[in-house]
């Protein structure tokens, strides 16, 4: 079940420079299982220690938060693009 991931820039060290890659998996967590045996490393900069999304990465199905959605567990399909986008913090008042 290819999907289309868009990895921006800091995660690009994991991908050898690629913007954006195919991957496999029924849902998120699966998908993200996936990339990590093809790009290794990069599960621990999506996930943390739990297992769960980490509090500053935000991931997109078709343009959705899978925090809105059933997280890991959101299905997937042929042809969905997912982007990780890490959350910007900071800056003055």
């Amino acid at each position: 079940m290819p999907v289309t991931v868009k990895v921006p820039t800091p995660l690009r060290k994991f991908t050898a420079g690629s913007e954006s890659i195919e991957g496999t998996g029924g849902t998120v967590g699966a998908l993200v299982e996936d990339l990590e045996e093809r790009h290794a490393g990069i599960r621990e900069r999506i996930c943390d220690d739990q297992g769960k999304v980490r509090r500053f990465v935000n991931l997109y199905v078709n343009g959705e938060d899978i925090r809105f959605l059933q997280q890991l567990d959101t299905q997937l399909k042929d042809g969905d693009e997912i982007s990780i986008v890490p959350a910007i913090a900071g800056g003055r008042r």
